[in-house]
């Protein structure tokens, strides 16, 4: 990590990854909220573009402690300065405004108010819930709680755009995905890419209840 890096932006390490990664003590003040948001973006576009804060400085005329405080969120820009940089890496003014005043969303379903979808496996014991569905900046995400109760000799099968995760709440089934089977008991996981034909093959211990996850890439 250099010394123009904020803490831990190239460091790969575990404990950059995963749930204890995103943990934070407190929720950001909304205080220097618009600095915040152009300082990582800046940080953002420069590290992309390869250039060192050094070579930034030149680029732009901004002195290198200038920028290092931009990046750092320790100082207001002006239209001017934010013009300079937008020039230097070839992008729009308003780019470096993303996600200052964005509406962060959330979906809460309590339990037994999700809306049942009727699908092709409805006819045979297969019961879909819906449990939310969000979009977000670059994908849509929805969730399902599918519960199987009858035994059949033909299962329905799936296949979407982006990647789904299974995670097994109750019973015992064998879920073929492509040309592999898993079989699958409570607490077991399993994350596909939608694109490969997929659905249950075997139904071995019912009832059968698992959440479904699928996030879908934006078609726009």
């Amino acid at each position: 990590m250099s010394k123009e890096d904020p803490p831990g932006t190239d460091v790969a390490d575990v404990s950059d990854r995963g749930p204890a990664a995103r943990e934070v003590e407190r929720p950001a003040s909304q205080e220097g909220r618009l600095e915040r948001a152009i300082g990582a973006e800046v940080h953002r576009r420069r590290r992309a573009s390869g250039a060192t804060l050094a070579e930034m400085a030149v680029r732009t005329g901004i002195s290198k402690p200038m920028l290092s405080k931009i990046e750092h969120a320790q100082i207001s820009c002006s239209l001017t300065t934010l013009a300079r940089l937008a020039d230097a890496l070839d992008i729009p003014v308003t780019a470096f405004f993303r996600g200052a005043d964005v509406e962060r969303e959330a979906v809460h379903t309590a339990s037994g108010a999700g809306a049942r979808i009727v699908a092709r496996g409805t006819r045979v014991g297969h019961d879909y819930t819906l449990l939310g569905g969000l979009r977000g900046q670059h994908n849509r995400m929805e969730a399902h709680l599918v519960t199987l109760t009858e035994r059949s000799e033909v299962f329905p099968l799936f296949q979407h755009p982006g990647t789904e995760l299974l995670y097994m709440l109750e019973g015992h089934m064998v879920y073929g995905h492509g040309g592999a089977s898993y079989d699958m008991r409570p607490g077991d996981a399993l994350q596909l890419d939608g694109e490969g034909v997929h659905g249950p093959t075997e139904l071995v211990e019912l009832p059968i209840r698992f959440l479904s996850v699928v996030a879908h890439p934006d078609s726009g």
